[in-house]
């Protein structure tokens, strides 16, 4: 049975693509931008890297990135994933995964001694500085995020005095502040773009001075894969979203894909997942996959389909990616 999993929630239709009937009937339209971000790349080089230097094993708290593919690929390479910082043996070493960590797991870590080398993606670094900022100026600061996931804990970490987590616009009734005139709002980088503004237009309804963040906390590339999607999604019948179900980014993409147009969305891991009787019918199949998903993975659904009779794959591009970050800095003069 197919692990694919159809979600749904409420995005607002957007224009799409021209229509083009593809020779045969059958086409694919390929989002572009897709797959890897700039922090995912980071991290992913960051523990080859790191094994390059130290030799395996080398531990990992939590998975470096949110894809089946990439954690199982590194743990075949000596890459022990762990919970916390209390199942790494003193004096190992460990990375910290992309999404970040608080300052108590820094704490736990230099009380075992462990050499510690962060994989925190930058722009999830910027949402910490920004906690950190207004928590020194007393402000109260609505985390807009998901309960339990890695990163919102991080944020949260940094300030836990002074962060409230809003998961959604129902949460928005249960917050209460102390001076609504010094009230922030941040959020989880890799959410829905409409979902977020849709929260924090709740939240100034009850808040109406309500401060924005200094910057875009959401992502350029979970901004970029979903306007991508919006752009395909009204010509497609089908969106399959490459990733993994614990991956937020490509999560969203399904919901974007279903709520932007297209008849049908499925998340899948990889392209034995997907079930031929889902292209019953279908002539426009969308394909885009998550920022943490290797382009592997979606070569293997396009040569799926392309068994499957869809071999006219035509390009949706609604950006050009060029930001690359540099690796931690113990690993920065052994760079490729």
């Amino acid at each position: 049975m197919s692990s694919a999993i159809p979600l749904n929630v409420g995005i607002t239709r957007s224009a799409g693509a021209g229509t083009v009937d593809p020779v045969g009937g059958k086409r694919v339209l390929l989002a572009e931008p897709r797959g890897y971000c700039a922090g995912v790349d980071r991290a992913v080089e960051t523990v080859e890297k790191t094994l390059e230097k130290h030799g395996a094993p080398i531990y990992v708290r939590k998975e470096i990135v949110h894809n089946r593919h990439v954690v199982e690929t590194l743990r075949e390479q000596g890459v022990i994933f762990v919970d916390e910082t209390d199942e790494v043996p003193e004096n190992s070493v460990v990375v910290f995964s992309a999404h970040g960590v608080s300052p108590a797991v820094h704490t736990s870590a230099a009380a075992r001694n462990l050499h510690t080398i962060d994989a925190t993606c930058p722009l999830v670094t910027k949402v910490h500085q920004e906690a950190k900022r207004f928590a020194r100026d007393d402000y109260d600061i609505l985390l807009i995020g998901h309960e339990g996931h890695e990163e919102v804990e991080g944020t949260a970490g940094e300030a836990p005095d002074h962060v409230q987590l809003v998961d959604g616009p129902a949460s928005v009734d249960k917050v209460t502040v102390r001076d609504e005139s010094k009230v922030i709002w941040l959020s989880q980088t890799t959410l829905s773009v409409d979902e977020t503004m849709e929260t924090v237009q709740r939240l100034r309804e009850r808040f109406p001075a309500l401060q924005d963040p200094p910057s875009d906390d959401i992502c350029y590339a979970t901004q970029n894969r979903q306007v991508a999607v919006k752009a395909m999604a009204p010509e497609c019948d089908l969106v399959i979203v490459v990733g993994s179900r614990n991956s937020s980014n490509s999560v969203r993409l399904v919901e974007v894909a279903l709520n932007a147009g297209a008849k049908a969305s499925y998340l899948v891991d990889y392209a034995r997942e997907v079930d031929p009787a889902w292209l019953t019918d279908v002539r426009t199949v969308g394909i885009t996959s998550g920022a943490s998903v290797p382009e592997i993975l979606v070569r293997g659904v396009l040569d799926m389909l392309e068994e499957h009779g869809y071999a006219d794959v035509q390009p949706v591009t609604t950006a050009n990616e060029t930001l690359v970050f540099s690796l931690p800095r113990e690993l920065r003069t052994t760079r490729r």
